[in-house]
């Protein structure tokens, strides 16, 4: 198969969908690799370790003229619809329950969009592993950076000094981002009280954190009770390939501190605040009735080394999978790969981008079938 690879060029992106490495992977496998020029020039990879690992480097136009199948990593922005072939493989994030205008535009190509983040297995969900835990961490350094009265915060201290308040930081969900957030946030010192409606999930929280977080079940009530007094609120809900709940309203705000600060790690979701928008690292804040919004949707570009390695660890099992067998083929023998398809042949054949547009949703099985 022939393998694909742009730049992407979402503002401040610099992540790669291969690395040099994969590119040898797929070309020890029998595949034929195109990549954009620069595409890994951010984070250290130049067009010569492309080359050496047997990549054909050119322009963009040329990779998607060529490509059978696109590899990235952040979801197509509008100006790169017009680069899709009809019928091409796509292999990258999609996070479509929030994106109606992609989602639409992938049915009218018959594109076969393999979503990162819904590819499922027994244990998880491998490829959004990675950036959750990354995106967690970074949700409490941003937070606790924000704080600071230089960029509009209360002027807390995480951690606080000897005769002063430590931070109070809450985290709605306690899943992989969640329970990252816990640990830097109560690594930096940090009072840290963390949410779920999984009480199993908090148990865990709480024997791994030596019951030294407090966890409470996840109802209205208790997120009301705790925002009066929280100096940080950390949104790390997930329900997989779907919107995220709305779990603060726009009059919640009025019960914050002026200056706490609302992380919002499920933006590309839609968010979990009423109040959320996307934001970039160009222009990461924006301020509502006093209380400060971080929500950048990418926010693992921040740091694209780290994340392109760790992502491309669990990205390119699959990927090889795709070019060897084909979609029909791979998602026959993998049912973590048939839990990635988002659209194939012109159906949404993933339930929750389907309900999210109330748009017709046709079973996975079903669609490879015709």
């Amino acid at each position: 198969m022939i393998i694909g690879c742009p730049k992407e060029i979402k503002v401040q992106e610099y992540r790669v969908g291969l690395t040099p490495d994969n590119v040898r992977a797929y070309v020890s496998a029998g595949h034929t690799v195109y990549v954009e020029r620069d595409a890994g020039k951010g984070i250290g990879f130049t067009d010569t370790d492309y080359t050496e690992a047997g990549a054909i480097v050119t322009d963009k136009e040329e990779v998607f003229a060529q490509a059978q199948m696109i590899v990235k990593v952040k979801e197509p922005i509008p100006e790169e619809y017009h680069y899709f072939r009809p019928d091409t493989i796509l292999y990258t994030y999609l996070h479509l329950a929030a994106d109606r205008e992609l989602t639409e535009m992938l049915v009218e190509k018959n594109i076969a969009a393999i979503a990162y983040e819904t590819i499922k297995t027994v244990t998880g969900l491998p490829c959004l592993q990675p950036m959750s835990q990354i995106a967690g961490r970074l949700a409490s350094m941003e937070s606790a950076k924000y704080s600071q009265i230089t960029f509009g915060g209360q002027g807390v201290l995480f951690s606080g000094v000897p005769g002063t308040p430590k931070a109070k930081v809450l985290i709605l969900g306690a899943g992989v981002v969640g329970l990252n957030a816990a640990q830097i946030a109560m690594g930096m010192g940090a009072d840290v009280t963390i949410l779920d409606i999984d009480p199993n999930r908090l148990a865990y929280i709480d024997q791994i954190f030596s019951m030294r977080i407090k966890t409470l079940f996840s109802t209205r009530e208790n997120i009301l009770a705790e925002l009066p007094t929280a100096d940080v609120v950390i949104g790390a809900v997930l329900i997989p390939g779907a919107k995220a709940p709305k779990l603060i309203r726009r009059e919640d705000l009025a019960l914050m501190k002026p200056g706490a600060i609302l992380t919002d790690v499920a933006i590309d979701q839609g968010g979990c605040f009423e109040t959320s928008r996307a934001t970039t690292h160009n222009d990461p804040v924006y301020i509502i009735d006093g209380v400060v919004h971080y929500c950048v949707a990418n926010m693992p570009g921040c740091v694209a080394r780290t994340s392109t390695i760790a992502l491309t660890n669990s990205t390119l099992k699959y990927g090889l999978e795709l070019a060897g067998k084909g979609v029909v083929a791979a998602c026959s023998l993998d049912p973590a790969i048939k839990a990635g398809l988002n659209t194939y042949k012109g159906h949404i054949t993933f339930p929750g981008v389907a309900a999210a547009f109330s748009l017709p949703y046709v079973e996975a099985d079903v669609a490879l079938a015709q």
